[in-house]
């Protein structure tokens, strides 16, 4: 008994693979610029909150040791307000780009590092600061 030879064979076509790897590099050039750029406004959001985490601070040390309008402040005296062992606590005055916060006294809200505000720019204007720049 012979049989009969399946000339037919499953698989796919070089065009056809071709067309799919297209399809996938297409998505890929769509999606990777997104997901940097949410990165970097999450990174400008987190700095943000910092911010605000280090005024709260200064505002607290200026009440509870009676600080007089104009004193100067430094990250020691704000360390004690931020919640021990979180990464703000641990930064040494420092952003997530290893850029140092300016704190200056009570009076002025503390300020993000010139460097930290071009570096995200692109993803944060000056407005998306306020009143930290």
């Amino acid at each position: 008994m012979l049989q009969k030879l399946n000339t037919k064979r499953g698989g796919f076509t070089l065009v056809e693979i071709m067309i799919v790897v297209a399809i996938i590099a297409l998505l890929a050039t769509i999606a990777v610029p997104n997901f940097l750029r949410s990165r970097k406004r999450s990174q400008a959001t987190q700095i943000l909150e910092d911010l605000r985490q280090i005024d709260a601070g200064i505002d607290q040390y200026a009440i509870e040791s009676n600080r007089a309008s104009g004193s100067n402040v430094v990250w020691a005296d704000v360390q004690k307000y931020i919640k021990a062992g979180t990464r703000l606590y641990n930064s040494g005055a420092t952003d997530i780009l290893n850029n140092a916060f300016i704190i200056t006294s009570v009076d002025t809200a503390p300020k993000v590092n010139a460097a930290t505000f071009t570096a995200l720019s692109d993803v944060a204007p000056a407005d998306f600061w306020s009143p930290f720049r």
